[in-house]
């Protein structure tokens, strides 16, 4: 087991007075038998009245909504998780699909149709020929060894960039530039993994790197894949590796534009500058 100390630190500041609308927050990383939630602690200014709710993903979900106005707009968040995930090879596939292709069955297709079916219809003849040099129809490979091919393909053959900007660039985009953020990349292996017959989703979360002088931890971004008998397993084409303790998921979703940390709104002038900062420290 490993222990993490997450801080997200969220600050708007206004030219001028301005009145915050309803906030959403999704920061409190997603629990199961590979995670637990230790500790956590929400701190917002000004005052907020928050609701806890869970969303059709099972994320957990806080509401913040302001009765007065302010010229900055802080959130605050630490949170001390437990990591059992320290083995993410030590699964099993069920036999039916151990080799691709496969086919899920039907009461797995009742509930992964959503995350079988394409976002993207723009493109897919590209993604189709991107795809084309992975893997074609006719070769014997097992599963999870032609996701992980995907993963460390897109790693190897794609740039990384930082983008500070929100969104998610096409699949077009990213193949296009040959470079992305890993909310792109995970948006590419989604598609390509969908593109191939197989259910797979977003994630967002935190990332734990070695300390450095620049780099302390970071929000982060990877993908899942539902594979019968062993569920969905994390991977992170950033990196090119399967996701394990490093990786700390907080929100999953069908589409990757639709799990940000924080958004909201506010009434007021226009204008207004973020700063952000994280830190993911082992304890």
């Amino acid at each position: 087991m490993q222990r993490y100390k997450i801080i997200h630190r969220t600050y708007y500041n206004f030219g001028a007075e301005v009145r915050p609308g309803p906030h959403t927050l999704l920061l409190r990383p997603r629990e199961g038998h590979e995670l637990r939630v230790e500790s956590s602690k929400l701190d917002i200014r000004p005052t907020a009245q928050l609701r806890w709710q869970r969303d059709v993903e099972d994320n957990s979900v806080a509401i913040a909504t302001f009765s007065t106005s302010t010229m900055q707009l802080a959130i605050e968040s630490e949170v001390i998780i437990q990591q059992f995930n320290l083995a993410p090879l030590d699964f099993f596939v069920a036999d039916y699909a151990v080799n691709y292709p496969f086919s899920y069955s039907l009461e797995e297709m009742t509930v992964l149709q959503p995350y079988i079916d394409c976002a993207e219809n723009d493109g897919r003849n590209q993604l189709g020929e991107w795809i084309a040099d992975l893997w074609r129809p006719g070769e014997q490979i097992q599963t999870f060894a032609l996701l992980d091919r995907l993963n460390v393909h897109i790693h190897k053959s794609l740039s990384y960039q930082l983008r500070e900007e929100p969104g998610v660039q096409s699949v077009t985009q990213t193949l296009s530039l040959a470079s992305g953020s890993c909310r792109d990349f995970a948006s590419l292996f989604i598609e390509a993994a969908r593109h191939l017959g197989l259910a797979a989703r977003f994630v967002s979360g935190y990332l734990h790197a070695q300390p450095s002088p620049t780099n302390f931890g970071a929000t982060h971004a990877w993908s899942e894949v539902f594979l019968p008998g062993a569920g969905w397993k994390g991977f992170d084409p950033s990196t090119g590796s399967v996701v394990g303790t490093d990786h700390i998921p907080v929100a999953v979703a069908r589409d990757p534009r639709s799990v940000p940390p924080v958004s909201g709104t506010f009434n007021g002038p226009p204008g207004a500058s973020l700063d952000v900062g994280v830190w993911v420290t082992e304890l």
